[in-house]
């Protein structure tokens, strides 16, 4: 499932942007007229925003999404993950949050990227009921998998 039809059957998301909207508001300076160019200029092309917006393509969505984002992402604000957990939780999909404590746009810390590797293989084994092994993997909660 994706939108736009069946491609997937399981994804993982790493910091990745869910409402254009927020994160043109929400985003730092330094990135603040970054998506002038990709998308357009607001208030004006509000649409376009609207658009291209994955968390306006949530009814669309038909597969598990696994998402991973740093709590001290400035680019792409905590906030864009959180809003996207919430709204795939509302359609019954399954799917996971992590934050990465102290983790920025794209992770740093040899730890969190091990743990979030790791964490995309156990996803994958419980969506598609395969055995993980390795002493390194840490289970977490999977919300909406039966």
């Amino acid at each position: 499932g994706s939108a736009g039809g069946d491609v997937f059957t399981a994804s993982c998301s790493l910091y990745g942007v869910a409402d254009l909207s927020t994160l043109a508001r929400d985003t730092h300076k330094f990135e603040s007229r970054y998506l002038d160019g990709l998308v357009g200029k607001l208030p004006e092309d509000q649409a376009l925003y609207d658009e291209r917006a994955p968390i306006k393509k949530v009814e669309q969505l038909s597969c598990p999404i696994l998402l991973l984002q740093g709590d001290e992402d400035k680019i792409v604000p905590p906030n864009q993950a959180t809003l996207m957990h919430e709204a795939l939780l509302r359609k019954g999909l399954p799917c996971a949050l992590k934050l990465y404590k102290g983790e920025q746009h794209g992770f740093r810390k040899a730890e969190n990227i091990v743990d979030a590797l790791n964490s995309e293989l156990y996803f994958y084994s419980k969506v598609f009921g395969f055995e993980c092994a390795g002493d390194d993997i840490v289970p977490f909660e999977i919300d909406n998998l039966s």
